[in-house]
């Protein structure tokens, strides 16, 4: 029995040495791609190639990615590879050549190259990640949503929840820990993204512990293991999907599934509509000309499944990033009041030209505001950088390098938005930067927080005007401060994607 048994160990140790082996290998082969082509890189290191291990990671992952772009840039490269694990990336270093791939020659840069598994994770398969004729189709269906016209008929909807959020206030002005502001504001987009896409009062003041409301946090909590994982799927998609792998968790997918299937099925049964982004899917759905010609799975019907996943889309980028855009609006006009004073004055101003209310024509008119919120977008970009895959082999226009078909593309938005050639002190909250002037004498995309081209984010427009109502509703009516809560310098969070501080951000709020 001891022999049998010293065997089988021998024999497992010799297994795990050689699985060790091979991956071993396969490592030095890939990290020897960039080298072969004679493009300049950083030396990659096992298992996570040029970035740190997800567990002991140092620096947020918008910093992990300026720090090899600032590396290669001081070297003088106008190219440089780089590896994530041990799959090969091309880093974009300029801004003409991210303007060729994002617009340009966007036919060939068409997919992201995110994970899906539209089998075992139904909601990953959403308008962000899709790629192809589905993504071509949907995107063109979608657009007319946000237009003009659309915007207004739901502006009214996002009045009522500012007057919520401002009535919300004034029983915490004089709350001595202050205000949780990120908190308050997640609520606020929470409430204006139930209503507009899904046609539900979410009451996220009334009920801050409601499942939708805990749900949308738990989405955005990113655990160590969590971005392991995401690396993974990433990376190696096809062992992914082969072991029913998923980065949306079973029980956050099922709520939100049950939430779209319930809210459609009562709509079709009562022949109820409704002038929102649901219904534009449930339309899509019914389509009876597509469904005469049989789902092809091209986006021109959709099954239950694929319309949950483009609803849990809209609520993410919504909700999100617009509420973390007002939270560092706010922590930094906190920090500088008189640029603080200047946006106030402004609101006054053109508040008085329409009747003291807030219209949708009146934050059009607050060109200062827009200003600060441009610059809150530089600072703290909510996407530290985009990605796209090569469809077909690809030269560099003037230059001897090919991206090759299925190589990933990183544009570093975060890193061109603290580049010192394009931005003097660019630690410096400066709102001047995007005046009109200095606008037009900076390159186009050296500003890229809602990305550009034909996938530039379909939701920009509305969420700036959810920014602007929200800051709008604050600023009209309190003066807000620091509060002692905030530990400054900020310290971010190291799992998260989307910037956010680690012990929040608290504000004092005083009644004007």
């Amino acid at each position: 029995m001891t022999l049998i048994t010293n065997s089988f160990v021998i024999d497992f140790v010799g297994f795990v040495t050689a699985i060790v082996a091979v991956i071993y290998a396969y490592y030095l082969w890939s990290f020897q791609y960039w080298k072969k082509r004679n493009v300049p890189y950083l030396a990659p290191s096992i298992p996570w190639g040029n970035f740190e291990s997800p567990n002991r990671r140092t620096k947020f992952i918008g910093d992990c990615v300026r720090a090899i772009y600032t590396e290669a840039r001081a070297r003088g490269w106008k190219h440089c590879g780089m590896y994530t694990m041990a799959t090969p990336n091309y880093l974009v270093l300029d801004l003409d050549i991210a303007k060729q791939i994002m617009t340009k020659d966007f036919h060939n840069f068409v997919d992201r190259g995110m994970y899906t598994n539209e089998r075992d994770d139904p909601l990953s398969c959403h308008l962000f990640s899709i790629g192809g004729t589905k993504w071509r189709n949907l995107r063109t269906k979608f657009t007319p949503t946000f237009t003009s016209g659309k915007m207004k008929s739901m502006f009214g909807t996002l009045v009522e929840c500012g007057s919520v959020l401002e009535k919300y206030i004034e029983h915490h002005i004089n709350d001595k820990d202050g205000v949780d502001i990120k908190n308050v504001l997640g609520n606020f987009s929470t409430d204006i993204i139930g209503s507009c896409a899904f046609g539900l009062d979410c009451n996220s003041f009334k009920d801050p512990n409601s499942l939708f409301r805990q749900y949308g946090v738990r989405i955005f909590a990113r655990s160590k293991s969590a971005n392991i994982k995401q690396a993974f799927c990433m990376n190696f998609p096809q062992v992914a999907q082969f072991f029913g792998m998923r980065l949306i968790p079973k029980d956050i997918s099922d709520f939100f599934m049950k939430v779209v299937c319930d809210t459609v099925l009562y709509r079709e049964k009562n022949n109820y509509t409704r002038n929102d982004f649901l219904q534009l899917l449930i339309d899509i759905k019914n389509n009876k000309e597509a469904q005469a010609n049989g789902y092809k799975g091209d986006g021109k019907t959709l099954t239950m499944d694929e319309l949950a996943a483009q609803s849990f889309v809209f609520f993410l980028a919504g909700f999100e990033t617009s509420s973390t855009t007002m939270t560092f609006a706010l922590y930094e006009l906190a920090t500088h009041q008189d640029l603080q004073d200047r946006v106030r004055e402004e609101i006054e101003q053109v508040l008085a030209n329409h009747n003291g209310q807030i219209t949708y024509d009146s934050l059009i008119e607050m060109k200062y505001m827009s200003q600060v919120i441009d610059e809150t977008l530089r600072k703290y970009s909510p996407v530290p950088f985009l990605t796209r895959i090569c469809g077909e082999d690809y030269r560099i226009p003037g230059e001897d390098v090919v991206i090759e078909k299925g190589v990933r593309v990183m544009i570093p938005i975060h890193a061109f938005h603290y580049d010192e050639e394009y931005y003097e002190n660019p630690s410096v909250f400066d709102p001047e930067r995007f005046s009109e002037e200095n606008k037009a004498s900076r390159h186009p995309y050296a500003h890229l927080p809602f990305g550009e081209g034909p996938r530039i984010c379909i939701g920009e427009r509305f969420g700036l005007m959810q920014t602007k109502v929200g800051l709008t509703t604050i600023l009209k009516n309190f003066k807000v401060t620091l509060n002692k809560r905030t530990k400054v310098p900020l310290e971010y969070s190291m799992t998260a994607f989307i910037p956010s501080v680690k012990d929040g951000i608290w504000l004092d709020v005083k009644k004007l």
